[in-house]
């Protein structure tokens, strides 16, 4: 199990990375090894076919070819794979467990909105730059490429395309990164219960503001063009026409 343990980063490092991530005092796991077939629970055929995806890229594509689904569930990684669809929690916990099965700590980020739904997304790093995974009902909401200095301007890179359906745009405040190794004892990825545990503690989590006090009142509403691009393809539900 030593390759799951929790190593803290040094002061040096960690001031490294609060530089990074426009973050204060922020730890981020060393862990960059596959996960043992031994230590996942997954079994042998659902971790090859995680290691299968072998890219953050190959994850998001892997997301996107699954149906997004509208119900009230949350499912762990394995229960994402056996029914090949998931909802916007449900596939960033997914594509957590997948980096994870590639090499890169199983991180995610939690994004709140104002008369909003709120997001979460796996995140990863490569040669210090910030990337992100997503499954959304918007088509902009999804992957980004590892070219993000820091979590702040990841964020800022889904700001324009955040929008509820009277136009308005919502996205207002990150969080922390969360790695989900501090759920191994509870079985996150291979679970058959449902994983809310995940969902309450982004609800904890600090949050870092986006926008400066009186921004919000003179943000303007988006146009008819943008709206139908980001809405291409959306599932609606009929007793809510809200979720991301």
């Amino acid at each position: 199990m030593a390759a799951l343990a929790m190593i803290l980063p040094t002061s040096m490092t960690r001031r490294i990375l609060a530089e990074a991530t426009g973050i204060s005092d922020v730890r981020y796991t060393a862990f960059h090894e596959p996960m043992d077939k031994d230590h996942s629970g997954f079994t042998p055929a659902e971790l090859r076919k995680l290691r299968s995806l072998r890219t953050p890229y190959g994850i998001q594509r892997c997301l996107d070819d699954m149906p997004y689904h509208l119900e009230d569930t949350a499912w762990s990684p394995r229960h994402v794979l056996r029914e090949n669809t998931a909802h916007c929690f449900e596939g960033a916990i997914f594509g957590a467990a997948a980096l994870r099965a590639n090499g890169h700590p199983p991180l995610i980020i939690d994004f709140e909105a104002e008369h909003d739904t709120d997001h979460v997304l796996a995140i990863y790093r490569v040669k210090g730059h910030w990337g992100a995974i997503a499954k959304s009902n918007y088509s902009g909401c999804r992957y980004r490429e590892p070219v993000y200095r820091s979590l702040r301007e990841l964020a800022m890179s889904y700001f324009n395309i955040y929008f509820n359906m009277r136009k308005e745009r919502t996205l207002r405040t990150f969080s922390r990164p969360v790695n989900l190794m501090r759920f191994d004892d509870r079985q996150w990825m291979t679970t058959e219960e449902p994983i809310w545990f995940i969902a309450y503690h982004l609800v904890d989590l600090h949050h870092y503001k986006l926008l400066r006090p009186g921004m919000a009142k003179r943000l303007h509403h988006i146009d008819e063009r943008l709206f139908r691009a980001e809405t291409l393809g959306k599932a609606y539900k009929e007793s809510s026409r809200r979720i991301r």
